[in-house]
C-alpha cells in the first residue's frame, strides 16, 4: 500500500534539509565555499566574527531572553494546570487560549509593542489622569537593552503552545487518581500535582520545551520588533550579514550561525541542569512532608498569568486594528480624533501579491503535510508500532535545530545546485516546518479513533483504503481540519525561511510586516500586522466549516 512510503518520505523531508543545511553552514564557517573562490579551509571567518563589537552582548541577550521566556511560559502553564484542572475556569480558558496558536509571532509582537510602548495604548489609558504625562515618557521599554520586553513577548506566544502540548500529554498520565490520592493525604492542589503528576507529564512535553528554547534563543522576527537594537541580538545581526551585498559577509554569517547553534545547545544543557536541580528540590520537599495546603496565592498567580497572556494578545490585535484606521491620534488621547481608511487605501495595491503568495504557499505546504501525516499514521496502524524516542526526535528535528543554523547552509546548497528562488521551492521549505506541527496535531486524535469502526468496515468486505476514505477520514474530519488550520497558521508566520530561501524576491505578508518594524508609520504597520493575524484566524474558521460539512455529509450518507 502507498502508506508504506509515508514514514520514509516524512523522515527524509525532516532530516534531509536540516542535515544538508548544517553541512552547508559549517563549510563556509571554516572558509570553504568554492562558488565564491574559496577552496581551502580557514579560521578567518571566526576571527572576523570575534572581532565584531558587542558580539557577546548580542549572544547573551538573545540566549537569556529565550531561557527567561521559556521559564515564564512553562511556570505559568504548570501553576495553572496544577491549580485549576477540573475546574470550570480551566475549560473556559482552555477554549480561550486555543485561538492564540493561530496568531503569528510577528503580529503578537507588534501588538505588544503598540500596547507597552511609552506612547502605547496602556500609557494613553492612564494619562494624564493617573500619570500626569502630557508627552510620552523618555523610557526605553520596547527594544530595551536587556531584552526583557523580548522575553515577555516570547512568553506570551509560547505559553499557549506549551499549554496545548500539556493538554495532549495529560491523558497519558494518571492525573485523576493521582490528584485524588494526594488530596486524600492532605496535600494541596499544587503540591499534590507536583509530586504525583508533574514528573510523568513533564517527560511527555520535554521535547516541546526544548523546541521552545531552540526557537526563542535564535528567533529573528520577534527580536527585530521587540529586541534591543544597539546591538541587536545575534540572530538579527546574522540575517543582516547574510543579506549584505558584499558576498564575503556570508563567511562571517556562517561562522555566526555556528556560534548560535553552539549557544543554543548549552542553553538546552543549562535547562537540563535546572531540571535536575528542580528534581532534587521536589524530592526534598516531598520527603519533608510539607503538604502546602494553603496554595491560594500560587493558584491565583497561575490563573492571572495565563489570563494576562491571552488578554495581551487579544488586546494587541485590537490595537493593531485600531491603528490601521486611525486618523490624528495625539498623545495622551485614548482614542483617535477620527477614523480614516487612507492606510488601507495606500496599502492595498502593494498587499495583493504578498497576500496571494502567503495563502498559496500556506495551502500547498499544509496539503502536502496533511497527506504525509495521514500516510505515516496509516502505516503506523498497519504495523501496530508507534514511534519510539528516536522517531520523536526526528519529528521535532526542524524545531530543535535553530532555524538560522541550517537555513544559511540550505540557501547555499540551493544556490550551488543551480536553483533559483521560486514558489515551489518556498513551498518545499515551508513543508519542513509545517509537517511537525500537522503530525503532532493529528497524531493523538488519530490514535484515539475507535478501532471497532474499522473492524465493522472490514467485516463488510471493505478494503483498508476504502475504509480509510469512506469511514475513518470523514469521522476524523474535525481533527484533520484542526491540523490543517495549525499547519496553515505556521506557514503564514514563517519569516526566516521565507526571507532566506526566497532571497527577498518572494515577499509574503509576514516578511513585509517585519520589514516595516524599522519604520515609524504605525498605521501601515497596523494594516500589515492585522492582515497577517487575520489569515490564520480565517484558516481556522474555514477549517471548522469544512469539517462540519464533511462530517454531516458522512452522517447523512450512513443514515445517522
Amino acid at each position: 500500500m502507498i502508506a508504506r512510503f509515508g514514514p520514509p518520505l516524512a523522515i527524509a523531508l525532516l532530516a534531509g534539509p536540516v542535515a544538508a543545511g548544517l553541512v552547508g553552514t559549517l563549510l563556509p564557517a571554516f572558509g570553504f565555499l568554492p562558488s565564491l573562490g574559496h577552496s581551502t579551509f580557514s579560521l578567518e571567518p571566526f576571527r572576523a566574527l570575534l572581532a565584531e563589537p558587542g558580539l557577546l552582548r548580542s549572544l547573551g541577550v538573545g540566549v537569556g531572553a529565550g531561557l527567561l521566556s521559556t521559564a515564564l511560559a512553562l511556570g505559568a502553564v504548570m501553576l495553572f494546570v496544577a491549580g485549576w484542572i477540573g475546574e470550570p475556569v480551566f475549560q473556559r480558558l482552555r477554549r480561550g487560549l486555543s485561538p492564540l496558536l493561530a496568531v503569528p509571532h510577528a503580529a503578537a509582537a507588534f501588538g505588544l509593542a503598540f500596547l507597552v510602548a511609552p506612547s502605547g495604548f496602556l500609557a494613553r489609558l492612564v494619562s494624564p489622569e493617573l500619570t500626569g504625562w502630557l508627552t510620552p515618557p523618555d523610557v526605553l521599554i520596547v527594544n530595551d537593552p536587556m531584552g526583557l520586553t523580548l522575553a515577555a513577548g516570547l512568553a506570551v506566544k509560547e505559553a499557549p503552545f506549551l499549554f496545548l502540548m500539556t493538554l495532549a500529554a495529560l491523558p497519558q498520565t494518571p492525573a485523576g487518581p493521582s490528584r485524588q490520592l494526594a488530596a486524600a493525604l492532605g496535600y494541596g492542589r499544587i503540591a499534590g500535582f507536583l509530586h504525583t503528576v508533574w514528573p510523568s507529564l513533564y517527560r511527555q512535553i520535554r521535547l516541546p520545551v526544548f523546541a521552545v528554547i531552540a526557537f526563542s534563543t535564535s528567533v529573528v522576527d520577534v527580536a527585530a520588533i521587540l529586541g534591543p537594537t544597539a546591538p541587536p541580538t545575534l540572530a538579527v545581526r546574522l540575517v543582516q550579514w547574510m543579506n549584505d551585498p558584499d558576498l564575503a559577509m556570508r563567511f562571517k554569517a556562517s561562522a555566526g550561525a555556528m556560534l548560535q547553534l553552539g549557544a543554543t545547545a548549552p542553553a538546552i544543557l543549562a535547562w537540563v541542569g535546572l531540571e535536575r536541580v528542580g528534581r532534587v528540590a521536589a524530592r526534598a520537599l516531598c520527603g519533608s512532608g510539607f503538604r502546602f495546603r494553603r496554595d491560594g496565592a500560587p493558584r491565583l498567580i497561575g490563573l492571572a498569568a495565563m489570563v494576562s497572556f491571552a488578554a495581551v494578545v487579544f488586546a494587541g490585535l485590537a490595537v493593531l486594528a485600531l491603528w490601521s484606521v486611525a486618523g490624528l491620534w495625539q498623545f495622551p488621547n485614548a482614542l483617535p480624533a477620527r477614523f480614516i481608511l487612507s492606510g488601507w487605501a495606500n496599502t492595498l495595491p502593494r498587499l495583493a501579491d504578498p497576500l496571494l503568495r502567503s495563502v498559496g504557499v500556506g495551502v500547498a505546504a499544509t496539503a502536502a503535510a496533511l497527506m504525509l501525516a495521514v500516510l505515516s499514521l496509516t502505516r503506523e496502524d498497519e504495523t501496530g508500532a508507534r514511534p519510539g524516542q528516536g522517531a520523536r526526535v526526528l519529528i521535532y528535528l526542524p524545531l530543535l535545530a535553530p532555524q538560522i543554523a541550517f537555513l544559511f547552509g540550505l540557501q547555499t546548497a540551493i544556490l550551488a545546485a543551480g536553483l533559483t528562488p521560486s514558489t515551489p521551492l518556498l513551498v518545499a521549505v515551508h513543508l519542513v516546518f509545517v509537517l511537525p506541527y500537522v503530525f503532532l496535531s493529528l497524531a493523538d486524535p488519530w490514535r484515539a479513533f475507535d478501532r471497532r469502526y474499522e473492524a465493522v468496515a472490514f467485516g463488510l468486505g471493505r478494503s483498508r483504503a476504502r475504509m480509510l476514505v469512506a469511514v475513518k477520514l470523514p469521522m476524523l474530519a474535525p481533527a484533520l481540519a484542526t491540523a490543517a488550520a495549525v499547519g496553515f497558521a505556521v506557514s503564514i508566520g514563517l519569516y526566516l525561511p521565507t526571507v532566506l530561501i526566497g532571497a527577498g524576491r518572494l515577499p509574503t505578508v509576514t516578511t513585509e510586516a517585519v520589514a516595516l518594524a524599522a519604520g515609524g508609520n504605525r498605521r501601515i504597520i497596523g494594516v500589515w500586522a492585522f492582515v497577517q493575524a487575520t489569515l490564520p484566524a480565517a484558516g481556522f474558521v474555514i477549517a471548522a466549516m469544512l469539517s462540519r460539512l464533511v462530517y454531516r455529509g458522512g452522517a447523512a450518507g450512513t443514515g445517522r
